[in-house]
């Protein structure tokens, strides 16, 4: 069976062309630097805010359960993918130095415009 045909052997055809909103958008990888934003158009008309490069992420205590802004140091680690870490790409899941300690980012920051992260207690 070869691929996109039938088992006779007929060809499959599209029923359509994909929308402009259906069309995946251009890969952001945040990077480990200063800050640079950059405004996207999205479906509606609306606007949303990404991150291109950051240096500094929201952390939050659990214990205290206080938020600090506070300066990245360097990526640890990345679950997802261990190249990234060497690349400090900042991702979800990505373990961070920072000045207070080990942090967990805990959102997207390449769709949401910044860093938020959960401090890890050392054992």
């Amino acid at each position: 069976m070869r691929k996109g045909r039938k088992i006779p052997g007929g060809k499959y055809k599209k029923n359509r062309k994909k929308k402009f909103y259906e069309k995946p958008s251009q890969a952001r990888v945040v990077k480990l630097g200063n800050l640079r934003r950059k405004k996207l158009r999205i479906r509606g008309g609306n606007q949303k805010t990404v991150l291109i490069s950051e240096e500094f992420a929201n952390v939050i205590d659990k214990k205290t359960r206080k938020s600090k802004k506070v300066k990245i140091k360097n990526v640890l680690e990345t679950p997802a993918n261990r190249f990234l870490a060497r690349q400090n790409v900042l991702i979800k899941g990505a373990l961070i130095e920072t000045e207070i300690g080990k942090a967990k980012i805990t959102n997207r920051p390449s769709q949401e415009g910044m860093i938020q992260a959960v401090l890890i207690e050392e054992k």
